[in-house]
């Protein structure tokens, strides 16, 4: 395997273990390139050969506590100096980027299910620079030596704490502070990618300049963006492929005002939703096309709060929903990183985790606070000339393409092109409509959730536009 030596010498590994000791005997330069090789991962198991090379750990959010977020860094496959650097962020919220963004779509290396790792012929790191981030504390192995952190997550925390991470991972790896900087990520990603780009846009305007971060965009897949229109397009979205009845349809729109705030809604209303659900019990929503994991074992019937609306919230059935993606893959996630090998190999879990790593959390239980719309700060940003692309596997029921295009239409934008295919070689990859303030809308046909699961050449061949801020293409390749 390329780059699987590295000799580093024991005074430095004993010298990391005590920060305010080595820190006393080098200079910050000299510390942070030594904290950049020891996260080197150099003898991860079951890994192919690769030529490039990556990195895995934490990142200290602030010298007053104990709070620290994981990481997983991948270079570009090539010409690592020049290709932009990508956050990648996963929803829930309470749900890994790493156990599902890098070891299940989009990242190099997809795990199988006999714990070997499989090299992704369609990894975004042919790209760009990949950064996977653990957020917040309590998801994966991200950690607070605090329990009461735990019971204080929201949005703004999270917000917070990632922007804090990204001001540490850049000392850490200064050569990477220049490039093209994007926000990338599906599902509840739709609240953490804008709220931590306007952030970062409002710290960038009152920073010194080594702390600007260089952010030039946001990509985001299947987002929750706006509860109120989210709710309105599932129900549209589940009728129109045959799941529910036309009389439940017909019920729900007659019966429930989808802006009101569930304590305000009828209870024959809230029975409704309730029926709704247990249409979907039976197959996986993220994907209504995909084989459920028929695992006894199966941690596709996790208890975690993955992406549901506040309405469908108040019902145990939504955690139970399954949600199959190999239709097992997140099983072998869980198995892979619950390894102790694997673990020691990627510097995780350093502070023994009183829990079982598991890929959505199970420790966080509330989480205390989440606007119902963050199409205000969406609008911001696009003032701000920021580039946005919203994308849509447009066979997930959870957050539907009609969910996202009634979200983008009630911002009123003036549209430039309108709704075409686009393609990818000989075939139609989706669809795509843009607007004369700077956001593009497109599909990935035959995608769920987790669109590069089910389509990861179209959805590399999208992200790959994104990058370059280019059309998609409007003729098939011949």
């Amino acid at each position: 395997m390329a780059h699987s030596l590295n000799f580093f010498p024991l005074f430095f590994t004993l010298l990391l273990s005590t920060s305010a000791v080595f820190s006393s005997e080098f200079d910050d330069g000299d510390y942070h390139s030594a904290r950049r090789e020891a996260d080197r991962v150099v003898d991860l198991p079951n890994q192919p050969p690769v030529e490039f090379r990556h990195y895995a750990g934490y990142i200290k959010l602030r010298p007053s506590e104990e709070k620290a977020l994981f990481y997983w860094f991948f270079e570009a496959q090539n010409d690592v100096a020049h290709k932009p650097l990508v956050l990648w962020l996963n929803g829930g919220p309470g749900c890994s980027s790493i156990a599902y963004g890098a070891a299940q779509e989009l990242g190099p290396f997809l795990v199988q299910t006999n714990g070997t790792l499989k090299l992704n012929p369609f990894s975004w790191n042919k790209a760009a620079n990949m950064l996977f981030l653990e957020s917040p504390v309590g998801v994966g192995f991200s950690y607070t030596n605090k329990s009461t952190d735990l019971e204080k997550l929201g949005d703004k925390i999270t917000a917070q704490d990632s922007y804090a991470f990204l001001i540490g991972w850049f000392k850490r790896f200064p050569n990477f502070k220049l490039h093209h900087f994007y926000i990338a990520g599906e599902s509840y990603a739709g609240h953490y990618a804008p709220q931590l780009a306007e952030l970062i846009h409002k710290r960038n305007k009152n920073c010194t300049k080594d702390l600007i971060v260089n952010l030039k965009g946001l990509l985001i897949g299947n987002a929750a963006i706006n509860d109120e229109t989210d709710t309105m397009g599932m129900v549209e979205y589940a009728w129109s492929h045959g799941i529910i009845s036309d009389q439940l349809h017909y019920n729900i729109f007659k019966e429930c005002n989808f802006s009101l705030d569930i304590e305000n809604l009828t209870l024959s209303c809230l029975n409704h939703y309730r029926d709704f659900l247990v249409s979907y019990s039976k197959i996986d929503i993220y994907n209504i096309y995909a084989p459920i994991c028929l695992s006894a074992s199966s941690s596709s019937l996790h208890s975690s709060m993955f992406s549901a609306p506040q309405i469908f919230s108040k019902y145990k059935l939504w955690s139970k929903l399954p949600r199959g993606y190999d239709p097992c893959s997140a099983n072998y996630a869980e198995q892979y990183f619950s390894r102790e090998d694997v673990q020691r190999a990627l510097h995780a879990n350093v502070t023994k985790l009183s829990y079982p790593y598991t890929p959505c959390s199970n420790v966080i239980q509330d989480w205390i606070d989440a606007p119902d719309s963050v199409l205000p700060i969406i609008q911001e940003l696009l003032q701000a000339q920021y580039r946005i692309w919203i994308y849509s596997g447009d066979t997930d029921g959870r957050i539907p393409i009609t969910s996202t295009r009634y979200s983008i239409n009630k911002m009123g934008l003036k549209v430039e092109e309108e709704w075409r295919a686009w393609f990818e070689r000989h075939q139609v990859a989706g669809w795509v409509e843009t607007y004369q303030e700077g956001l593009t809308l497109a599909t990935i046909r035959g995608a769920g959730h987790q669109a590069p699961i089910f389509a990861p050449q179209r959805s590399l061949a999208l992200f790959v536009y994104f990058l370059a801020g280019n059309r998609l293409p409007v003729t098939p390749k011949i």
